[in-house]
């Protein structure tokens, strides 16, 4: 049974194009095809659906993982599928592209409560705003050339922060969530907010269900 990750490591995007597009006010851009899952696995590095800055108006497909510009190669990905907000301004891969903001969308996230002190013994749960509504998470993007073959590659990272009473009650061993973005504040952040104003206790109503899945390592 596969555990890497956690829960800013497996979202879910079960939306169709049209609802996404409604939500957002956006167009799909040309060339973007969103298939709708029950999970995306972050290690898997799969395309996620974006808003960016750059072009508000389109719904991009940018892969999980942010390669930053100067790279060498695609390695850094597999530790940039998240970015802590409280040292977004350290971090060499995400300290030259915090004005590059993204709204990263989706309709849930998944989380492994520990059992234990261990965590061989696990429980799966299911987060999300009411009705499973489509949301945003606060996102920075990439775009990276592979010196190699001169292929232009655009990539994401998630935005976290620490865990609101409801996800350090599931994420109870490093307690952190994604930042997901109040309505109101999408544009906000696409437009240069202050990046501190979205560290916790800013936050939204989240909701959790317990997936029945129970894991025990040995």
């Amino acid at each position: 049974m596969e555990f890497k990750g956690s829960l800013h490591h497996h979202v879910k995007q079960t939306s169709t194009p049209k609802a996404m597009s409604q939500r957002f006010d956006a167009e799909i851009a040309s060339g973007s095809l969103f298939v709708p899952q029950e999970q995306l696995n972050g290690f898997s590095f799969p395309l996620l659906p974006v808003i960016t800055q750059q072009d508000p108006s389109l719904i991009q497909s940018f892969a999980w993982g942010l390669i930053p510009g100067w790279a060498k190669n695609e390695d850094i990905k597999k530790m940039t599928l998240n970015a802590k907000i409280e040292t977004l301004h350290e971090k060499p891969a995400f300290k030259d592209v915090l004005t590059q903001r993204c709204l990263v969308i989706a309709n849930g996230f998944y989380e492994w409560q520990w059992l234990d002190s261990k965590g061989k013994n696990k429980v799966k749960y299911e987060i999300g705003l009411e009705n499973e509504a489509l949301f945003a998470f606060a996102g920075l993007y990439s775009h990276w050339v592979d010196a190699h073959t001169g292929t232009l590659k655009s990539t994401c990272t998630i935005i976290t922060t620490a865990a609101n009473e409801l996800m350090a009650s599931i994420h109870n061993i490093k307690k952190r969530m994604p930042v997901i973005l109040q309505p109101k504040d999408e544009q906000a952040w696409l437009h240069q907010a202050s990046i501190t104003g979205f560290a916790y206790p800013y936050q939204v109503p989240l909701v959790a269900k317990a997936m029945n899945e129970h894991y025990r390592l040995f």
